[in-house]
């Protein structure tokens, strides 16, 4: 779709819209950098509320201008936060965090409001060591204005063996909202502990 797709879609179902605006969401919208920019710029040029829901990945300090040109229009990122150390964010992602905190670090010194988002893994990414650390993480944003902790779930099986895949977490059992409710609270602990 085209920018001006988008946006007349977004006024053709205006009216059903109580609160909010746009969230660009994935797949991983920093992949479509320069026509999220235009996207969003053209949004706020219309008064539209703009968000982003992104996993971080793929910032880039090298193209730090061009990121700094996205958060002139942007309102509001949620940001996944998938563990709390380096290592066991590649044991199960395959993937470096390295640009995920550097993004982090880029929206607080842009003072873009973030709310940072958490799967709570059974077995993965439950354990008290890691929610208090991932809250001590936390404490350097200033711009962090929510916490959501989201109870993981195997919807993704069923594709995963339509496309004859292999299930990276076959055999992990779905986690259920009192679980990711007490996981919240334990990295609102690291975020207030003093140590």
């Amino acid at each position: 779709m085209t920018v001006e797709e988008i946006l007349q879609l977004y006024e053709k179902n205006k009216n059903f819209y109580k609160n909010g605006g746009l969230t660009a969401t994935g797949g991983e919208p920093l992949l479509q950098l320069p026509f999220l920019t235009c996207l969003f710029q053209h949004a706020k040029e219309k008064g539209i509320h703009t968000c982003l829901d992104t996993s971080g990945i793929a910032y880039s300090p090298a193209r730090e201008k061009e990121f700094e040109e996205l958060f002139r229009y942007t309102d509001l990122v949620l940001l996944d936060i998938k563990h709390s150390t380096e290592e066991e964010h590649k044991e199960l992602t395959g993937q470096s965090q390295k640009n995920i905190w550097a993004f982090a670090d880029a929206l607080n010194r842009a003072n873009i409001p973030m709310v940072v988002r958490h799967v709570m893994v059974p077995g993965i990414t439950d354990g008290d060591e890691h929610l208090h650390r991932l809250g001590k993480e936390l404490r350097a944003y200033r711009n962090l204005k929510g916490l959501e902790v989201l109870p993981y779930h195997t919807m993704g099986l069923s594709k995963y063996k339509a496309l004859d895949l292999p299930y990276p977490l076959e055999g992990v059992p779905s986690a259920d909202k009192q679980t990711a409710h007490q996981a919240r609270m334990k990295i609102i602990e690291g975020l207030r502990s003093k140590d």
